[in-house]
């Protein structure tokens, strides 16, 4: 089974991640991972930690002359920020308490500050805010990345774009999808929007709330392109790949909704509006694909029942805006219970490029997992075979 932990704190010395389940023999390499990781840290809107930041992944463990063992996949990201905050946040006790003034007891409004610190008992609330941070989010992206690895070895590949920011939404977004230089020019986009014109409206929005102390949220898509039929379960409640697959987004931090395929609009729509027709393909000089049936729609985001039906994966998924502001809403103070402004930390105008390219590798690991389940194998030669057979029983149904 493909599962994956992480660990670490905003500012402590780095994250780790241990990725348990990937086969033997897949070609890996540090740089795949960095990719993403970088790609993480851009966007317009971005706070200064990112311009401290330039996360590299270190493999640890896990991987031999450039393939996976089979073994666990041992991941670390340093912090380079460490150096600034290792006498705050150190792991050894000392005998003399830290200053009170170092102490945080104000929590912020929309953040787990308060939560945490009552659930766990904590009188500085640093304690919830190193690791509720959405920084723990480069160790699921460096998990991620290798998901992704593992997938386009089978010819899946995964994107994603932001569609909105603030109200301000991208015209046509799925137009234009099943082509490269699209991509290409999201990619290119410093808030990964194919619109021009709608970036451009977006960085005034972010630009207006930068400059009145506030932030703004928004919508990103993941697309997932050639998946094949049959992923994930309609038998049992957990097994069901849409609801594992909303349960990892609805993990990021900031992320307050998730829709597949038409998502809630299905819910304003009848019927005839809604369902996908099926039809058939029938062989052409001799010759029939793996998947025969398909739809001229794709209202269902490639899930029907909880199981992928050989179509585009979509998802989409609602942030909201980020919970530190520079203006700082009311709260109080957890100690004397005064009514004081909420604690101010370093954070970003809006996230949602960063989001997205964390749903990106969420959804490769929720991927991965189901893939895995169908066809798994200790090395990627027996994988590949499963699936090989798999497709070849698809094709004759």
């Amino acid at each position: 089974m493909l599962r994956f932990l992480t660990a670490g704190e905003s500012h402590g010395k780095g994250l780790l991640v241990i990725l348990e389940g990937i086969p033997a023999d897949l070609p890996l390499a540090e740089e795949e991972l960095n990719l993403d990781l970088a790609r993480r840290q851009r966007g317009y809107g971005r706070g200064g930690r990112m311009k401290i930041e330039s996360d590299r992944a270190e493999i640890f463990s896990g991987v031999r002359r450039g393939k996976t063992l089979g073994s666990p996949v041992g991941i670390l990201i340093r912090n380079r920020d460490w150096e600034n905050w290792k006498e705050l946040m150190k792991v050894e006790n000392n005998i003399s308490a830290l200053p009170a003034a170092q102490a945080l007891k104000v929590p912020r409004p929309g953040h787990a500050d308060l939560a945490g610190g009552i659930k766990f008992g904590h009188r500085d609330l640093r304690n919830v805010l190193e690791r509720a941070s959405a920084r723990e989010t480069a160790a699921r992206t460096a998990a991620g990345a290798v998901c992704r690895r593992l997938l386009a070895e089978f010819g899946t590949v995964i994107r994603s774009q932001v569609i909105e920011i603030g109200g301000v939404k991208v015209k046509g977004e799925g137009s234009k999808v099943k082509e490269n230089d699209y991509w290409e020019k999201v990619e290119k986009s410093e808030l990964r929007c194919g619109d021009l014109g709608a970036e451009k409206r977006m960085k005034k929005l972010i630009d207006q709330a930068r400059s009145k102390g506030d932030t703004v949220g928004g919508v990103f898509e993941v697309r997932a392109f050639g998946l094949p039929p049959g992923l994930g379960s309609y038998c049992q409640w957990d097994l069901r790949l849409d609801g594992r697959l909303a349960g990892a987004m609805m993990s990021i931090p900031a992320i307050k909704g998730v829709e597949i395929g038409m998502g809630f609009l299905a819910g304003r729509k009848p019927g005839s509006q809604v369902h996908d027709e099926i039809f058939y393909k029938s062989a052409v000089g001799g010759q029939r694909s793996a998947v025969n049936f398909y739809r001229k729609t794709n209202r269902a985001g490639g899930l029907e029942g909880g199981v992928t039906n050989g179509e585009e994966l979509v998802i989409r998924a609602a942030m909201k805006p980020i919970s530190t502001l520079l203006k700082p809403k009311n709260s109080v103070q957890i100690d004397t219970k005064e009514a004081v402004p909420a604690t101010v930390e370093r954070s970003d105008v809006c996230a949602v490029p960063a989001a997205a390219v964390v749903g990106e590798g969420m959804t490769a690991l929720e991927l991965a997992r189901a893939f895995l389940e169908k066809f798994g194998g200790d090395s990627i030669r027996e994988v590949r075979r499963n699936f090989l057979s798999y497709l070849r029983e698809v094709e004759a149904y």
